[in-house]
């Protein structure tokens, strides 16, 4: 059970530093954590159905996933080298549409719960 605890202290620590490295070095991140926090309280504020709550909270969680695994794209990709490779843009550009369609996704949840409000 300590070697359970010790480790999932670690891996906590780990993944808190991987956070703060985003919000302290990509505006990407900081600006998705800052539209989270408007698109929280914004369903919050308005008179949504907890599912729908819990569906724009979760999506918005999931942007902010999707560009902490862009910046690992970019840093490992990085570390391999900074010569321009064709492979190297092809897997950064993947990253980032993967942020794209998984803010596209969360768009689309807003416009349902939206048009379900009227």
């Amino acid at each position: 059970m300590i070697t359970f605890l010790k480790r999932l202290r670690l891996r906590a620590i780990w993944s808190w530093a991987g956070v703060v490295l985003a919000w302290k070095e990509e505006h990407s991140f900081r600006s998705w954590v800052w539209a989270n926090l408007v698109s929280g309280g914004l369903a919050f504020w308005l008179p949504l159905e907890t599912a729908e709550r819990a569906l724009i909270l979760a999506l918005g969680v999931l942007v902010l996933a999707a560009e902490l695994f862009n910046t690992a794209i970019e840093r490992a990709v990085d570390y391999i080298s900074e010569e321009p490779h064709p492979l190297a843009g092809q897997a950064k550009d993947a990253g980032s549409a993967a942020v794209a369609v998984t803010a596209v996704a969360a768009g689309v949840a807003w416009v349902v719960v939206l048009l379900g409000l009227f």
